[in-house]
């Protein structure tokens, strides 16, 4: 079959500081499509500004492969706007995104293809098992429960980043401009025909983990603010039930003071403890309400989105690094 009659495969691969693994992932993604003389492939790296050989390394393969295209940022921006600059970036008929460290496997890639040819918009990989200690894995899954219960849209539980999805999905991702996107939410939250594989995720063979604990609880405030209004309605709900019991004692001081002569001592402790219970309150909901405040805030005044400072492999697209050396 010929070059013009494959259909293309984007694979879409966030790195930084992937030095130990880029290579590999690189190889194995080919390997794969060695077996797949249907489909042809670009491989779209995002560099999110490596401070290790990772951008050297993938220029090395750039000049051997055109098929492989990068894009590394002026600064590290983020993971998930990252990935929406790759998904953006993607050409193909499908993209598949994949995990620079090979812990989602690239063998799952023909059975993903296999699941989109027979009409399937998106194809996401479920993790059955979790090669994390057992408070992290299961704070991951108590976080998938959580925002699954509280959500207005249907989020699977245990999927992660590991997932094809159609042009379909990719045309929609063209209009997205959000500072802190939550792609797994977002795609999910699109509807079409969707359909989970599962999965075993393997250990990092190489290299550290670019999400520490800092890193999952940013992912998660984004998941929970970017698809429910339950912690503003949690806020008004309590704020309603501490006003309601603040009338309640209020009537039953007056009931007892005017009505029945009970006399009440001066209750400096009681109004104290009253006190610091309402000020906790109100620094709590006002955090929530400046989460949501923020968002807008960073929405407004960010308007050019990640800063690209060198392309691989792209039409039209002189990288700076390339002009530098000339």
């Amino acid at each position: 079959m010929t070059a013009e009659h494959k259909t293309l495969v984007s694979i879409l691969v966030p790195a930084f500081n992937e030095e130990q693994n880029v290579v590999r992932c690189y190889e194995a993604i080919v390997r794969v499509f060695e077996r797949l003389p249907k489909y042809a492939y670009e491989v779209i790296v995002t560099d999110n500004h490596s401070t290790d050989r990772t951008f050297e390394l993938l220029e090395d393969l750039a000049r051997r492969d055109p098929a492989l295209k990068v894009i590394r940022f002026s600064r590290n921006f983020g993971y998930q706007r990252s990935l929406l600059c790759a998904y953006k970036a993607a050409s193909g008929a499908c993209s598949i995104q994949i995990d620079c460290d090979l812990q989602d496997p690239p063998e799952m890639i023909p059975e993903m293809l296999r699941q989109w040819q027979l009409g399937h918009k998106v194809v996401y990989g479920i993790r059955r098992s979790l090669q994390d200690s057992f408070l992290v894995a299961m704070a991951r899954r108590a976080f998938y429960s959580l925002i699954t219960a509280i959500s207005d849209d249907e989020l699977p539980l245990n999927a992660g980043e590991f997932r094809l999805v159609d042009r379909r999905i990719l045309v929609e991702l063209q209009k997205v401009d959000d500072v802190s996107p939550y792609l797994r939410g977002l795609i999910s939250s699109m509807g079409f025909s969707q359909i989970g594989l599962e999965y075993d995720r393997a250990d990092r063979t190489a290299g550290e983990s670019k999400f520490p604990l800092k890193s999952m609880i940013s992912l998660a405030v984004d998941g929970v603010l970017n698809h429910s209004l339950l912690p503003l309605r949690l806020a008004s709900i309590a704020g309603a039930l501490v006003g309601v019991l603040t009338l309640l004692l209020t009537f039953g001081y007056l009931v007892g003071r005017l009505l029945l002569g009970q006399q009440w001592p001066a209750g400096f402790a009681t109004t104290t403890v009253l006190l610091l219970i309402s000020i906790s309150f109100n620094a709590i909901f006002m955090g929530i309400l400046g989460e949501y405040v923020g968002r807008l805030f960073q929405q407004s005044k960010d308007a050019t989105g990640p800063i690209v400072e060198a392309k691989l492999n792209f039409p039209e697209v002189v990288s700076l690094a390339a002009r530098d050396k000339r």
